[in-house]
């Protein structure tokens, strides 16, 4: 401390524990400015009266309140104002803890995902029974020849979302069930989205109902895809199983997660009901 009175700038940042560069920023924009610049040196310096308003902005930052907040706040302090700046910062503090919420269900929902993926079974044909699911979908004519050809037909869908890092691991490709009937595995018909109750998506989407479904996973994408069609499809008719829908061929584990193609994994799952003659 200086004999006058004043703290120096490297004073006042050990006794507020605020940096250096902080304490040049409040100045900057105006939010605590040192009591005395000296001329010939350019150091700043403060008082007693600039250590108030210090603590009260490391009181309001503890709370995770806005600068500018905090800034009009100090333009005219009073009880009124700062109960009325408290019960927002409150609001925004239990808007904040939904959206963390929703956000470690998406992780708990990923890591689950990620871990089915992992052990999968490949080349085998199973029987599954698929709950009913949200989906958004683009009707157009696909003829990928690897992952990065369905790109722009992905960017197309989920721009009616904010966050299309969301949909990673669950975007897919599927063929219409008189395609399959022909055994005609390209050009595919659509591109879609499956969609949990945390994605935010402003577009349409329709529900599919619950659903019989055989299934086979695979290493590799969708290039590899069409000897498992020919696969589900022997299986769906030599056990009295007829299609019943659209395909969904989902790469669980894609460039998106790793550039190790040898890890890639890609599920087909075939809507199939019993069929009349069974």
């Amino acid at each position: 401390m200086k004999n006058n009175g004043y703290f120096s700038i490297g004073e006042v940042s050990k006794l507020f524990h605020i940096s250096v560069s902080i304490l040049r920023y409040y100045d900057k924009i105006g939010l605590v400015t040192p009591e005395y610049t000296d001329p010939a040196t350019g150091y700043r310096y403060y008082s007693t009266r600039q250590f108030e308003c210090l603590n009260t902005i490391r009181y309001l930052r503890a709370l995770d309140m806005p600068l500018e907040n905090i800034a009009l706040f100090l333009q005219d302090r009073n009880l009124d104002s700062i109960q009325e700046l408290l019960k927002q910062q409150k609001e925004e503090v239990r808007r904040r803890q939904v959206e963390l919420a929703r956000i470690e269900r998406k992780i708990d929902k990923r890591l689950a995902q990620l871990a089915d993926a992992v052990s999968s079974r490949l080349d085998e044909v199973t029987l599954v029974s698929s709950p009913a699911r949200k989906i958004a979908a683009l009707n157009k004519d696909l003829t990928p020849a690897n992952y990065l050809d369905l790109e722009f037909s992905i960017r197309e869908l989920e721009q009616e979302a904010p966050q299309s890092v969301t949909f990673l691991g669950k975007v897919g490709i599927g063929l219409s069930k008189e395609k399959l009937e022909k055994r005609q595995f390209l050009p595919y018909d659509l591109v879609f989205l499956l969609l949990d109750e945390e994605d935010a998506f402003h577009g349409e989407t329709f529900l599919l109902p619950k659903e019989t479904c055989l299934t086979v996973r695979f290493q590799g994408s969708h290039e590899r895809a069409p000897r498992y069609y020919e696969m589900l499809l022997d299986y769906a008719k030599n056990h009295g199983w007829e299609i019943h829908g659209f395909s969904k061929e989902i790469t669980m584990i894609d460039y998106g997660l790793t550039k190790d193609v040898s890890k890639f994994v890609t599920e087909i799952q075939l809507p199939v009901r019993a069929g009349r003659g069974a």
